[in-house]
């Protein structure tokens, strides 16, 4: 039996399986059944991906046993509900055992893979996972420069290689620079990308927007992608869209909303309301928007320049969202309330990790799901 791609994913389930792929670059198929695409993210998962690491070179010496506990805590709850297989260097395998309580206390398990690696935002640096009506599966390699060179990458450039060979699927290649928070998905062939970060050339020098689009219409089959104007050098990642904006399902996208006026998020976080709110999707469908208002009181323990204040960063694994909270109680409870309406067959699970957000960065920014075959 063959289904169209919305029967495909709207059916929740994959059929076949297992079987190698060939290396597939951009253009070398047509839309056909074997057109690769990415399921939106409340898909079916085989696991999530993550990274355990938090290196002083990178972070400061109060952050990193913060953020080693929130790793540790996030990997804890998604385990509730789906496995995670997780990287973690040699160095700090005795820590990350020690934190977690042991590998198979949880629901599901959690797999320690020793590898080494810069940092820890395994929605930038880890593959892409894409399928296909065949039930076939692949992943998608594009290339981690650091966010354009601002950090040393050359260890977090072998992640998204080394996910796929462990996932035992074959890498896509693609020509273009970019991490998996510069866009979102609907799985219906919408995606909303930025600018700021993917037209930019401290990642794709010299390429236009139909250059682009071509290619990613292509890896991951979208027919309609919508652009946000975005912000670039105000952060490490020039504005990258799962910040802004997500989709709770096709038709539905869920927006940050800054309240802060003196934040350069403040003019940008309206406008990105003002393009969604007036945009249709790739079935022509006029978009809801959910907004979500960022906390006025955080936890400043850690750091504030780069605390990355907001709930759009959240996590959909199998049965559940996983929903950061700051410590301002009206707003950590108008978001929970906003998200309980859009996802009614979900539990939240509300958490800190003011340690990640202190680096500006989000539970999301932490994760990379793999769709189920």
């Amino acid at each position: 039996m063959k289904l169209s791609r919305k029967e495909f994913i709207q059916s929740g389930v994959l059929f076949g399986g297992g079987a190698m792929l060939s290396v597939f670059t951009a253009g070398a198929t047509s839309r056909a059944n074997n057109q690769w695409y990415m399921p939106d993210e409340g898909f079916d998962h085989k696991r999530t991906w993550m990274a355990f690491i938090a290196s002083y070179d990178i972070w400061g010496t109060r952050q990193v046993p913060e953020v080693q506990r929130n790793l540790a805590s996030i990997a804890k709850t998604i385990a509730k509900y789906e496995p995670v297989s997780m990287l973690v260097g040699r160095q700090d395998y005795e820590i990350a055992v020690e934190l977690i309580g042991g590998l198979n206390a949880h629901n599901y398990p959690i797999e320690l893979i020793e590898f080494t690696m810069n940092d820890l935002w395994m929605r930038d640096t880890g593959p892409v996972f894409v399928v296909n009506e065949e039930g076939e599966k692949a992943a998608i390699n594009f290339n981690f420069n650091g966010w354009g060179e601002d950090q040393d990458y050359q260890h977090d450039a072998k992640v998204a290689h080394f996910v796929a060979r462990e996932a035992g699927v074959d890498s896509i290649s693609s020509s273009l620079v970019l991490e998996g928070g510069c866009f979102e998905v609907d799985g219906e062939g919408t995606a909303i990308m930025t600018e700021s970060c993917i037209l930019n050339d401290n990642r794709n020098p010299g390429l236009g927007k139909a250059e682009v689009e071509a290619e990613l219409k292509e890896l991951l089959g979208l027919d309609k992608i919508i652009w946000l104007k975005g912000i670039k050098g105000k952060d490490i990642t020039d504005g990258h869209t799962d910040f802004y904006a997500r989709f709770a399902k096709p038709g539905t996208v869920v927006l940050s909303r800054d309240i802060d006026e003196s934040s350069y998020d403040y003019p940008i976080t309206r406008e990105n309301i003002d393009v969604l709110e007036s945009a249709t999707d790739a079935q022509g469908r006029r978009l809801k928007t959910v907004i979500l208002d960022t906390p006025w009181d955080i936890n400043t323990k850690y750091g504030i320049n780069e605390f990355a204040a907001g709930y759009v960063g959240y996590y959909v694994c199998n049965g559940a969202l996983i929903l950061q909270k700051f410590g301002d109680t009206q707003a950590d409870g108008e978001a929970k309330e906003k998200l309980v309406d859009e996802f009614p067959d979900h539990e939240i699970e509300q958490i800190a990790v003011d340690g990640i957000a202190s680096g500006g960065g989000s539970i999301h920014c932490t994760t990379q799901q793999e769709p189920m075959i």
